[in-house]
């Protein structure tokens, strides 16, 4: 199965403060902030939702299309992204503009202040995923995940047009769609992809409760931190999937794109979502022990003992065994 991954393609500066947030905020004047915070690190690195889980899939080895809008300086990136097994024809490369930038400053309590720089993404609401379906032979799945509000609306559109499984990720651009957007995002999803606090606002903006939204999605995935994450379908039980420990969490940035390149990696494969679910954790981990969202090194090994660590010996051995024979 072909996996076209849309959204994001940015630039991540990524920023350490030593102290905690909320010492520096103060509830009677919450109104009117003005806040420095000193960082103490720098990390510059590639990012961008749909790329970071275009890389995981990659490294995984499932050939994934990349589509989304890159600017000017997209030229080295494009190069790592080829180099960890990305296709990269779908991209809309600016004549203008400079690749978005992810700016975030992390404390000590792993609570995260961050901007967002659209650049070229604006221009994703050209691409047209048709041709690009056409071009691959086909899409089994496309994953719609956060971008210029326009090309998410269009590529779910394009998939219901064209009869193709989508997974909907709305994340912070939940902030910018309407009611009627919300609701045209995710209708028909194969599956919906937030977290807790996304969770909660997408009833919010869709004024459906939770068992109206799973009338019209075909799986909700929920990730809950180190919590785990709930996998729930209208009429079946909820799924519950512990998260794989981690031995010191550097960065979180990136974890959730992590679980979810895992997670559709093993949907490719038909896994059930279970086994799925477990991959993606076992990612995200990964991820939360690098800095940056594309550093971490991925391995076979490394992989059977986090899951082994979590979910036991025979949970391992089912994943990894597939993995070896891929």
């Amino acid at each position: 199965m072909r996996i076209a991954v849309t959204g994001s393609i940015a630039s991540d500066h990524l920023m350490a403060f030593s102290g905690r947030f909320v010492d520096q905020l103060m509830s009677e004047h919450l109104e009117n902030v003005s806040l420095s915070f000193l960082a103490d690190t720098l990390e510059i690195r590639r990012g961008g939702v749909a790329a970071n889980i275009a890389v995981g899939l990659g490294r995984l080895g499932l050939d994934p299309v990349l589509v989304g809008a890159a600017g000017i300086d997209f030229a080295e990136y494009r190069d790592w992204l080829h180099a960890n097994g990305v296709d990269t024809d779908a991209v809309r490369v600016s004549a203008t503009r400079h690749t978005a930038r992810f700016v975030c400053t992390t404390d000590a309590d792993q609570n995260q202040i961050a901007t967002f720089y659209a650049g070229a993404m604006v221009e994703a609401r050209e691409i047209d995923l048709v041709p690009v379906a056409r071009r691959m032979g086909g899409i089994g799945l496309a994953m719609v995940g956060p971008d210029d509000p326009g090309a998410m609306l269009r590529h779910t559109d394009a998939c219901r047009e064209l009869g193709v499984g989508f997974a909907a990720d709305p994340s912070q651009q939940l902030a910018r769609l309407d009611r009627a957007e919300t609701r045209r995002l995710i209708d028909r999803a194969r599956f919906l992809f937030t977290n807790e606090y996304e969770a909660a606002l997408l009833q919010e903006r869709t004024g459906w409760s939770a068992p109206q939204v799973l009338e019209r999605v075909g799986n909700w995935v929920v990730t809950r931190g180190q919590d785990g994450v709930v996998v729930s379908g209208q009429g079946r039980a909820e799924l519950r999937i512990p998260a794989v420990p981690a031995t010191g969490v550097v960065d979180p940035t990136g974890a959730g794109d992590g679980f979810r390149a895992g997670f559709l990696a093993g949907t490719a494969w038909g896994w059930p979502h279970e086994r799925a679910a477990r991959l993606g954790c076992a990612l995200a981990t990964s991820v939360l022990e690098s800095v940056g969202t594309q550093e971490y090194k991925l391995s076979v090994a490394d992989l059977r003992l986090r899951i082994e660590e979590a979910y036991g010996p025979a949970a391992a051995a089912e994943i990894t065994h597939d993995l070896e024979r891929r």
